[in-house]
């Protein structure tokens, strides 16, 4: 109860909570969708009924392998950032934190396709696994050929660490990204299905992803955040739906909590001494970039101690929660390849060199 006021506590958070600028939570996406897309017409054109993105006329590659990628919205700029040259050909959102529906995906498939088959570009989570699998047999109906690249790279869910044998493994997370980079790169190069299938898998199996949160996110048209957390802890482990994490840890300096997150990953992808990787920092929807610059600077720190070289980076908020305060870092080992099809030319709202 506070004393000024009278009000009790949740009687307060109620009135000081998170504000949101929204009309209509049940318009919320369709909303945001159309106003991404008057903000970039020369990169995407929006689909209705059902919605998805695809790439604007000019962008379009005949004869090309078409990259499809979807998701509960809330992970902005993924996936519908990522629509240009070099990366997807169409993005395929739910509402929001929820899988888009197989009626959506097939319809984007069918759209994105020119001949040459589309890959899926899927993040495990059991929804969104269900639907684009039953999204490609619909379209192969339709003689359309298409495969699949599963990313499975959440180091907090791995099997392993949560000793659930049975459970639905490792949630895809941030190297999300760098599939879609890359595949996409040496889609624009003319690489045909099986081998862009090869790639992605390669690359998804090799980069593992952790998190932490300081703060959770807040779902639209609500006042106060997913989950209560103390000021002198951390949520580790955090998947990217604003569900709880795996443990709770003490709030620590950026050093600190880099290497938490560091030391594990680095040991799961067994980066040796003269190895080189690619990191990726990502903010989980409300970390700034100057926070993302202090946690890059660590893991660099982090790395460099273990004699292992950062490469290639990539530090923004790429895939979010919502506006949840946090970090993830996600490593992928960097050869030759991996190299230039990251650096290959991409055009997107999101990425762009």
């Amino acid at each position: 109860m506070s004393a000024t006021t009278g009000r009790s506590d949740a009687e307060l958070r109620a009135t000081t909570g998170r504000r949101q600028f929204l009309n209509d939570r049940d318009d919320f996406v369709a909303e945001a969708l159309e106003g991404f897309a008057l903000a970039h017409p020369q990169l995407v054109t929006l689909h209705r009924d059902p919605d998805f993105l695809r790439r604007a006329p000019a962008g379009r590659r005949p004869g090309k392998v078409a990259l499809v990628a979807g998701g509960g919205s809330g992970h902005e700029p993924l996936h519908t950032g990522f629509v240009g040259v070099g990366m997807l050909d169409a993005a395929v959102p739910g509402r929001v934190f929820t899988s888009p529906t197989a009626l959506q995906v097939a319809a984007a498939t069918r759209a994105a396709n020119t001949g040459a088959g589309v890959l899926h570009v899927v993040k495990n989570y059991t929804g969104d696994v269900l639907n684009f699998r039953i999204a490609a047999e619909i379209a192969a109906d339709d003689g359309v050929e298409v495969d699949q690249v599963l990313v499975e790279d959440d180091l907090a869910t791995d099997p392993a660490v949560t000793g659930l044998d049975d459970g639905p493994g490792r949630r895809g997370t941030a190297a999300v990204v760098v599939v879609e980079k890359v595949c996409g790169a040496a889609a624009e190069e003319g690489a045909p299905l099986a081998d862009l299938v090869a790639l992605g898998r390669r690359t998804a199996k090799r980069s593992r992803t952790l998190s932490i949160a300081l703060t959770a996110p807040t779902h639209p048209g609500e006042r106060l955040p997913s989950f209560d957390l103390p000021e002198d802890e951390v949520e580790f482990g955090v998947g990217i739906h604003g569900e709880r994490g795996v443990g709770r840890r003490a709030f620590s300096t950026a050093a600190d909590l880099a290497e938490q997150l560091v030391t594990p990953v680095a040991d799961a992808i067994e980066v040796q001494r003269g190895d080189a990787v690619l990191a990726v920092v990502n903010g989980l929807g409300s970390t700034h970039p100057l926070e993302l610059s202090v946690v890059f600077r660590e893991v660099v720190r982090v790395l460099e101690a273990r004699g292992v070289r950062v490469v290639r980076s990539l530090v923004g908020s790429h895939v979010t929660a919502l506006d949840m305060a946090g970090v993830s870092v996600t490593l992928t080992p960097a050869d030759h390849d991996l190299v230039r099809l990251w650096d290959a030319p991409a055009r997107t709202a999101a990425l762009t060199w």
